[in-house]
């Protein structure tokens, strides 16, 4: 009789590096997709995709959480900020609201050396509120700012939904 295959282990690369590592792939991807498609539809498609993406992710980590509430999702914040990725100042921590800007993005900064300032608002911000969305619906983010879209910090404003 077969072994079962073990679970695999805890991922041991932070989020910043493997978002390096699909950017290798989805620059050339892009690039082609826009030569063959356009720039619109490209865009269209990959915003639709990686939310998709963002939002089974919020799922899987619903079921890694300690709770499903914003500070159960609060303490699986780490492989995002892994390897000083963030610099966060944190203004609020509760189950009702969590609020932090991030003051230093070093996704923003990684995106620029790539050449890819322009798609990484697409490929990193543009996950986060269905993230939160997958993780838990009565969780919502409101952010006015990036810092990938030239803004000072991030504004990130977690908060339940009422009802």
């Amino acid at each position: 009789m077969a072994e079962s295959p073990k679970p695999a282990a805890p991922a041991t690369v932070g989020v910043l590096e493997q978002r390096r590592i699909e950017a290798g792939v989805i620059k050339p991807l892009v690039q082609a997709f826009e030569a063959e498609l356009g720039r619109e539809k490209t865009r269209a498609v990959l915003e639709r995709v990686i939310k998709q993406l963002a939002r089974e992710r919020g799922r899987q980590l619903a079921g890694e959480a300690p709770s499903r509430t914003l500070m159960g999702f609060a303490a699986m914040k780490e492989p995002w900020t892994r390897g000083n990725a963030l610099e966060l100042e944190v203004l609020e921590a509760g189950d009702e609201r969590y609020s932090y800007n991030v003051t230093r993005c070093r996704y923003a900064e990684m995106y620029r050396e790539l050449g890819l300032a322009e798609l990484g608002f697409y490929l990193s911000c543009n996950r986060d509120a269905t993230l939160i969305e997958g993780f838990n619906p009565d969780l919502q983010l409101t952010r006015t700012q990036t810092i990938m879209q030239g803004a000072p910090f991030c504004d990130f404003r977690y908060t339940r939904r009422k009802g």
